[in-house]
């Protein structure tokens, strides 16, 4: 099975973490909400498959480009 990881493409903090480890998402599916400049920008799963491992906590600060977690495929 193939890993892919998500990245930020802003800076900002992570709102909110809507799936677990372990869960199965669907393509374009909303696994997180960043904030940035108080606007919340939603981080979509690129394909279906299984999030294997979440990099990042709620609240924490984050810069573009940072690896926030790995899904399988």
């Amino acid at each position: 099975m193939a890993t892919e990881t998500i990245c930020s493409e802003v800076t900002g903090s992570v709102w909110k973490i809507e799936v677990a480890i372990g869960a199965d998402v669907e393509a374009d599916q909303s696994i997180m909400v960043l904030e940035s400049m108080k606007m919340e920008i939603p981080v979509l799963a690129p394909d279906g498959g299984r999030i294997v491992k979440i990099l990042v906590t709620e609240g924490q600060a984050i810069k573009e480009g940072q690896e926030l977690a790995i899904i399988e495929s």
